[in-house]
């Protein structure tokens, strides 16, 4: 009210602050349509998108967009990467998204690795369900170092040979 028009000028011209998350410069806005993987269409090879993707067909590889919707009649024999995943039909192969939603017509045969997970009435899954702050993170997927060396064992020679025929545990039955 009491500023002149000059200051006004000068306030509107100023840049914006500097973002605090680089993250979030990096990401693509995600107000495009879909890529679509149409019914009729069977792909073969690996698929990469920065944006959503939509499968109603056949994918014989692996998978790894922001977000992903895997319709009814899909299939994918491969591994699934994303932000977000929606599966209403198949997958055979894991699953690594930070949101994982089991709508009750799917049927997923392989492990999956979380943050946020859902699942519906009637889904299918036989697999492994294990959350994970990042689970899109590169330490995931790689076997684990052991805690404990393994203890040095005897070397056989012809000489002393390890017994095969005795037992590998005995019992005794419980008395009542």
């Amino acid at each position: 009210m009491f500023s002149s028009k000059k200051e006004d000028k000068t306030m509107a011209s100023a840049p914006p602050p500097p973002m605090q998350n680089n993250q979030a410069a990096l990401r693509k806005p995600r107000n495009s349509a879909p890529s679509i993987i149409s019914s009729d269409l069977v792909v073969t090879g690996t698929l990469k998108s920065s944006g959503d993707v939509q499968i109603d067909g056949r994918v014989e590889g692996d998978v790894q967009s922001a977000t992903l919707v895997i319709g009814e009649k899909a299939f994918i024999q491969g591994d699934v990467m994303a932000e977000e995943v929606t599966v209403r039909g198949r997958i055979e192969g894991s699953i690594r998204a930070r949101k994982v939603l089991l709508a009750s017509t799917c049927h997923v045969q392989g492990n999956i690795l979380h943050e946020a997970f859902a699942v519906e009435t009637g889904a299918f899954f036989e697999g492994n369900c294990r959350h994970a702050d990042n689970p899109l993170g590169d330490d995931f997927g790689k076997p684990a170092a052991p805690a404990v060396a393994p203890a040095p064992q005897a070397p056989t020679s012809s000489l002393t040979r390890p017994a095969t025929n005795a037992p590998a545990a005995t019992f005794t039955p419980l008395k009542p």
